[in-house]
């Protein structure tokens, strides 16, 4: 094995040239020079080091979209993956949980967060939004300090071949304040692998001591720079890799303890590694790029690409063309992974991403309608191989793209119309309403970014009136605050501390098995068991291990076994109460249960003492329990309609359910229409009709690789799995002979399901909202629930066909037809507010829409009617005199107003004002007044209407 590393390491280091120094945008390879290596070589060169020479396993990429992380927006580092070692979560029977040293290429976006690298990307020749992050790690001490950097340097230095004398590196130079030592330990390690002293710096807290967050795992870091001078000068050095010795944890108040464990987490940034070895003076000029920015010299037929920055730039060219290149492959890596552009959170990001890149293609590149989309499949071309949802995904990319460059531009011009026509009302020196600017921008309804809104304003010089656009922003985020669904109140945890303790102390994770102990009754009820159990362990409400707790003492109670859910997999967790063995007299409730590494966590309220050792025996709330099997067996169901009823590429991306309602947030390129959503309640119906068997078993998580239709998500799920299939043994949907799981639901899963689906009941969807493009959110009920939606929507059906006949009939008079339009726009708020058939409240929707419609056209005719016959009667009483002045009966005032409108038009040269007597003591006032014209002059009529009381 040594043999044939050393080997590619050889033919490795023929096809990488020695690095020549960046001496800017001039310098090129010389001809006579061997090719450098490409970046798929670099890439490989690094997982085949590390896996072959120093036993790591190779693990794949995780998605950009974060997984079960609130604090990110994307994937930013190669650590995020692993973070639930780092803080002692990970599930114990999980792939990950067995991990000790393992490396890969993560994809990371840095756009919006903490980390935002958006407004830079294009500016200068270093930045991204999207990268490839080189990782190696080792957990639980696996190695340390000594074989991490003795790896990176031989890496460096023996497989890349780059020169010794190019690299420098630092170290922690430690933190009085914090009370940390310099780590002499790790600038001794460097020393003894031949670093000479003069190229070992030091630095502080804020450049080699990295921290995961606000609180967490964090440690000392020590980096490697390499030389850009090659000894020319003054060094010029840029990071090439930080390697992180996670030591300590970051408490709440700020202070800093040991972690339990200690790991290593290692990243390099592939594109700038690719720099260094290809000999180029920017990640742009690499082969990561060099193929997209030739494409887009073709497709817009614009100037090379000289990579010029700054005032050199003229035009902005060459960073119109970073900023295309970068975003492309940002927007096709997100979309591969389920992300897409829309309204808020990552959505919202990628959506200005997008727009960014079409502006900078459009304005400076001239490109053509329909340019950017055409990138896609060169950024397949490049990254395709290592990141192969890129090939399953490509069309898909493809056509989002297009179709929301599509948009941007229609609303681009759109957006022109809108401005000119407000110019036309301002005066010389008004500022452009806030309220229209914010309108077009990408918070308001058409999506243009503010600074292009400024830019447009800015060219036919005018000002925006910036104050009122900060005003509404802040609105805008109040708003938002208050529709944000509300946070979770954060229950009693163990943090990494405590569950560092129970490891130390052998502690065995919560056998929580006898959740899945219980049966159906030949009545149809079902009977969940009891369980006993030992209290292994106590903690206050602030995480204090305790012995004893007293009355009334809010704590959290760790047990050898438990029967009670633990909230994960979407599904909301247990309550219930425990009692003391012997004294079952005397409930303890216990609200809710969480899993934190393994350890299941009750919280409860005791009311008389309780200690560790105690025997308890569980109850669940069996009613509770029972409506969250339910749902979640219909959330089974309903993603295996959606399926069926909207094609294979329908793709489950969250859900959530609870005794109440269920949530399923669902990706697919085809439209929801109304007929659509009937169609999947009438599949999950039918599955609910046919009371079909619920298998569940346990089975290695190997076997469930290869299963065609086997429905799993981006999730660390435990080995052995859970299987759930719905009316099909699990062996036999296993069996990728059978296509079982084509044919019915079968999904991974370690929720509580029904044994029948029969006691679903039924299942309503009564709500839909589009999340981002392609991404639905549907909200459905099942049971009782269901059928009173059902019956609330028929009735509801029944007074819009009475409407609908009462419109038809005709109506005799004003009155008569104002009446029935506010009938109408009752029953508008009535659909649009209950709970009901979502495909039957858009269709009952788009059937009042129109008969409003047809309401106020009878309206108008009526009232045009009634004009004519009271402008006859009026013309009769003032046959002569220049002014009428009189009272009429008028249901509105739109009645008034035709009636001196007619009447100026019938006698010219008469003023006219006419009152109205209303309900309420008020009276309502139209007047026209007649003007005095010169011979050719044609007539005018102004009129000046007003309600008033009266007087």
């Amino acid at each position: 094995m040594a043999a044939s590393v050393a080997a590619a390491a050889r033919r490795l280091r023929r096809a990488i040239r020695r690095s020549l120094a960046w001496r800017g945008p001039s310098h090129r390879l010389l001809s006579s020079e061997p090719p450098a290596a490409k970046a798929s070589a670099v890439r490989a060169a690094f997982l085949n080091f590390f896996r072959d020479r120093h036993g790591h396993r190779l693990v794949p990429s995780a998605s950009v979209r974060p997984r079960g992380d609130p604090s990110l927006l994307f994937v930013n580092a190669g650590m995020n993956q692993f973070k639930p070692i780092f803080l002692g979560t990970v599930d114990p029977r999980s792939e990950m949980a067995g991990f000790r040293r393992v490396a890969n290429s993560q994809k990371c976006v840095r756009a919006g967060g903490r980390h935002n690298d958006l407004e830079d990307v294009g500016r200068d020749l270093s930045h991204h939004t999207f990268f490839e992050m080189l990782g190696n790690w080792a957990f639980g001490g696996e190695y340390f300090k000594e074989e991490a950097c003795s790896m990176a340097w031989e890496l460096l230095t023996q497989v890349y071949g780059i020169p010794t004398e190019r690299l420098w590196v630092s170290y922690f130079d430690g933190d009085p304040k914090a009370g940390l030592e310099p780590d002499l330990e790790t600038r001794d390690i460097w020393l003894s692998l031949g670093v000479p002293a003069t190229r070992v710096l030091s630095f502080g807290p804020q450049e080699n001591f990295w921290e995961m967050g606000n609180t967490g795992p964090c440690g000392p870091c020590t980096e490697i720079h390499y030389d850009l001078a090659g000894g020319v000068g003054a060094p010029q050095l840029v990071e090439l890799w930080n390697l992180v010795f996670m030591q300590h944890n970051r408490e709440a108040d700020g202070s800093l303890q040991p972690l339990p464990q200690w790991h290593v987490d290692t990243g390099m940034g592939l594109e700038r590694l690719v720099a260094v070895l290809q000999g180029k003076h920017s990640t742009y000029d690499t082969d990561l790029f060099s193929p997209l920015l030739h494409a887009i010299q073709q497709g817009c037929r614009a100037p090379p690409y000289l990579g010029r920055v700054g005032v050199a730039d003229e035009g902005r060219t060459d960073t119109a063309y970073r900023v295309v290149a970068d975003h492309i492959r940002t927007l096709s890596v997100c979309i591969s992974d389920g992300v897409f552009p829309g309204m808020s959170g990552p959505p919202l990001v990628l959506r200005r991403i997008l727009r960014r890149a079409v502006r900078f293609s459009m304005e400076i590149l001239k490109a053509p309608p329909g340019f950017l989309g055409s990138l896609v499949p060169v950024v397949v071309e490049t990254l395709g191989d290592a990141y192969p949802e890129l090939q399953r995904n490509s069309a898909q990319i493809s056509n989002l793209v297009l179709e929301d460059e599509a948009a941007f531009l229609a609303s681009l011009e759109r957006g022109r119309r809108i401005i000119d026509r407000t110019l036309r009302t301002l005066g010389p020196s008004d500022m452009f309403p806030a309220e229209v600017a914010w309108s077009l921008s990408l918070s308001g309804d058409l999506g243009l970014p503010l600074d292009m809104v400024e830019l447009m304003l800015e060219e036919k010089g005018v000002q925006l009136d910036s104050t009122g656009l900060e005003r509404l922003a802040q609105e805008a985020a109040q708003h938002q605050a208050r529709q944000a669904e509300p946070v979770q109140k954060q229950g009693l945890w163990l943090d990494v501390h405590a569950l560092g303790e129970l490891q130390r102390q052998g502690v065995p994770p919560t056998d929580s098995s006898p959740k899945y102990n219980y049966s159906l009754r030949p009545n149809g009820s079902y009977e969940f068991g009891t369980c006993e159990a030992q209290v292994l362990q106590l903690y206050t409400e602030d995480g204090t291990a305790v012995a004893s707790v007293g009355k009334g003492q809010r704590c959290g109670l760790l047990l050898d076994r438990t029967n009670f859910y633990a909230e994960q997999g979407g599904q909301a967790s247990d309550r219930g109460y425990l009692v003391r063995v012997g004294q079952e007299d005397v409930l303890f409730p216990v609200a809710r249960a969480q899993v934190c590494g393994g350890f299941i966590l009750h919280e409860a309220v005791a009311p008389e003492c309780l200690q560790i050792g105690d025997q308890v025996q569980l109850h669940v709330d069996k009613a509770w329990r029972l409506a969250c099997m339910a749902k979640h067996t219909a959330t089974h169901l309903l993603n295996w309609a959606l399926r069926q009823t909207l094609g294979p590429g329908t793709e489950q991306q969250g859900s959530h359910l609870n005794p109440e309602q269920l949530r399923l947030d669902v990706t697919t390129q085809t439209a929801l229409t109304p007929e659509r959503l009937r169609a999947v309640e009438n599949t999950v119906q039918e599955a609910v009709q046919q009371d079909k068997p619920v298998y569940m078993e346990e089975v290695p998580l190997a076997l469930t690789a290869q299963v065609p239709g086997l429905r799993c998500l981006d999730e660390v799920y435990p080995d052995p799995v859970r299987v759930v299939s719905v009316g099909v043994p699990v062996a036999h949907a296993l069996d990728p002979a059978s296509q079982a799981a084509l044919q019915t639901s079968v999904e991974l899963c370690c929720g509580t399901h029904l044994l029948r689906t029969g006691a679903v009941g039924d299942l309503v969807i009564i709500g839909d909202r589009q999340l981002s493009k392609g991404t639905t959110r549907l909200l459905a009920i099942t049971g009782e629930q269901a059928q009173q939606a059902r019956e609330l929507g028929q009735n509801l059906a029944q007074e819009v066909k009475a409407a609908t006949e009462r419109l038809s009939q005709g109506s005799r008079d004003v009155a008569e037809a104002l009446r029935l339009s506010k009938d109408i726009g009752r029953l508008i708020e009535a659909v649009e507010t209950s709970v009901m058939p979502q495909w039957q409240r858009r269709e009952l929707l788009a059937t009042l829409k129109m008969l409003q419609r047809r309401a106020n056209t009878a309206i108008r005719k009526l009232q045009m009617g009634q004009a004519a016959k009271k402008t006859q009667e009026l013309l009769e009483r003032h046959s002569k005199g220049p002014l009428i002045v009189d009272t009429v009966s008028a249901e509105s005032l739109s009645v008034l107003v035709k009636v001196v409108r007619q009447l100026c038009e019938q006698a010219p040269s008469t003023s006219v004002l006419l009152l109205s007597p209303q309900s309420m003591g008020k009276v309502l006032c139209a007047c026209q007044v007649a003007q005095v014209r010169e011979v050719g002059e044609q007539p005018t009529t102004p009129i000046n209407t007003h309600p008033g009381p009266a007087v």
